[in-house]
């Protein structure tokens, strides 16, 4: 929703980890979003990126107070180098499972075997959390979305994640399918009834990630507790594809 804003130094790329609300965490950089849930029995990461920018990654883990070695899972959104590329190192270091959706396992064993392919309807419980997974079609033919509820006080969220919203596929080229636009609006449209309290992005970009961290690391106030940004996002990713046109 927030345009990509030009970097052109490797350590540019850096974003102070810190806590989005409850469990959750940001340990992502500009260029790849990666979330960690501390759920009292381990960790889940969600996407690890490239192998350029690991080294962010593993030093944001630290410099929360976590271990690399108690990551018990990591959550794939999709194949693409950006998301996933990372996954089999980390998962060879700390033992961890790595997960993704059924039809793109072909395509991420070119970086690493998944031990779970996830279908429609699946869930993944470690200690306190429960992450139920949706198959949302149309940036990759297998990419999930998800949802699961924090408590922070006396209050419960429900956070949510659509785990393809990029356009770049959606256009004939390398990364296209044959009716990936068709998914795309299937998805959006079925996602468009889930609730969301927090909704976090893949890309900093989707919600103003980095801003919205400073914010809340300077002042606490906490703009990702916002439950018209789902939909309001929902409506950009459509309006896009609108303006592609179904082929």
């Amino acid at each position: 929703m927030f345009p990509a804003k030009k970097i052109n130094k490797t350590y540019e790329m850096k974003i102070i980890p810190f806590k989005i609300i409850g469990n959750l965490y940001f340990v992502g950089s500009y260029c790849q979003s990666s979330h960690l849930i501390d759920t009292g029995d381990g960790l889940i990461l969600i996407d690890t990126g490239n192998i350029e920018y690991l080294h962010f990654l593993v030093s944001s883990i630290y410099e929360l107070g976590f271990k690399p070695s108690d990551i018990k899972y990591i959550i794939n959104t999709h194949w693409h180098w950006d998301h996933a590329e990372s996954s089999g190192i980390l998962a060879d270091l700390t033992g961890a499972k790595t997960l993704i959706g059924r039809r793109d396992a072909e395509n991420v064993r070119r970086y690493f075997e998944p031990d779970i392919l996830i279908s429609e309807g699946d869930k993944l419980e470690l200690g306190n959390t429960v992450i139920s997974f949706m198959e949302t079609p149309g940036h990759t033919e297998g990419t999930l979305s998800f949802f699961f509820d924090v408590t922070e006080g006396d209050k419960t969220y429900r956070v949510g994640m659509f785990g393809g919203a990029g356009a770049n596929t959606l256009v004939p080229g390398e990364l296209y399918y044959e009716g990936n636009r068709i998914d795309y609006r299937n998805s959006i449209n079925r996602l468009r009834v889930e609730r969301v309290d927090v909704f976090i992005g893949n890309h900093v970009w989707n919600n103003d990630t980095e801003v919205k961290g400073k914010i809340l690391l300077e002042t606490g106030e906490n703009l990702f507790i916002d439950s018209t940004l789902w939909s309001k996002f929902l409506d950009f990713c459509e309006n896009r594809l609108d303006s592609l046109g179904i082929i």
